[in-house]
């Protein structure tokens, strides 16, 4: 997305399943990983995982966020904030919900949504938990997966996927030309976010409606 100017470095806090059990397990590793960043010259940080950091509610979602800055001492963004201004800049209210996960993380997702003031028409998931089986997913299954989910719900004004592990770029242009909305999802979004944070705009056209913005 950004092959110039702007260098990208990641550390893992080992997320092994999409569960609550799963989420619990690394939130104490999140803040020592903001910080390791920060010593090899993160100017900003972007706390990936969208579910990591809805599960929890609204609420939570910020404080994360300020756990992340705090230790850090650099601006920071998680990918559930990420998505949620994203959202909000293309004007999107009533939603389809496509993602990979279980329907307790779904639940824990339309919650989230809610509490941030978007109505969910309808939210389906692949049923992933395992991290490593996201991997499983391909374009085609997921561009038909989604194209299904926003067919199901009434009337959408914006299409969101959720799952930092899904690879959605190349999918945005062709599925907002199939729904006729604008799509949201959690990786390219994340990284506009991040990037945002530096003081660039974030643009890469060709991507979709937010990405040309």
């Amino acid at each position: 997305m950004y092959p110039k100017g702007i260098r990208f470095r990641a550390t893992s806090v080992g997320l092994k399943t999409m569960t609550p059990t799963g989420y619990d397990a690394v939130l104490e590793r999140i803040a020592p990983a903001a910080k390791a960043l920060r010593q090899q010259g993160a100017e900003a940080i972007v706390l990936m995982g969208t579910s990591l950091s809805f599960y929890q509610g609204a609420a939570f979602n910020r404080e994360l966020t300020q756990r992340v800055s705090a230790a850090s001492g650099c601006p920071a963004v998680t990918m559930s904030t990420a998505v949620i201004e994203g959202l909000k800049s293309v004007g999107g209210r009533r939603l389809a919900v496509a993602t990979a996960y279980d329907d307790e993380v779904n639940r824990r997702l339309q919650t989230f949504l809610h509490e941030e003031g978007f109505e969910v028409l309808t939210i389906r998931g692949l049923g992933v938990e395992n991290v490593a089986d996201i991997h499983n997913v391909t374009p085609d299954g997921l561009l038909k997966f989604s194209v299904e989910v926003f067919e199901s719900a009434q009337r959408p004004d914006a299409l969101l996927i959720s799952c930092g592990g899904l690879r959605t770029l190349d999918l945005l242009e062709p599925l907002e030309r199939r729904c006729n909305v604008p799509v949201v999802s959690s990786l390219p979004h994340a990284l506009r976010a991040g990037v945002r944070l530096l003081g660039r705009s974030g643009r890469v056209p060709g991507h979709g409606r937010l990405l040309s913005l």
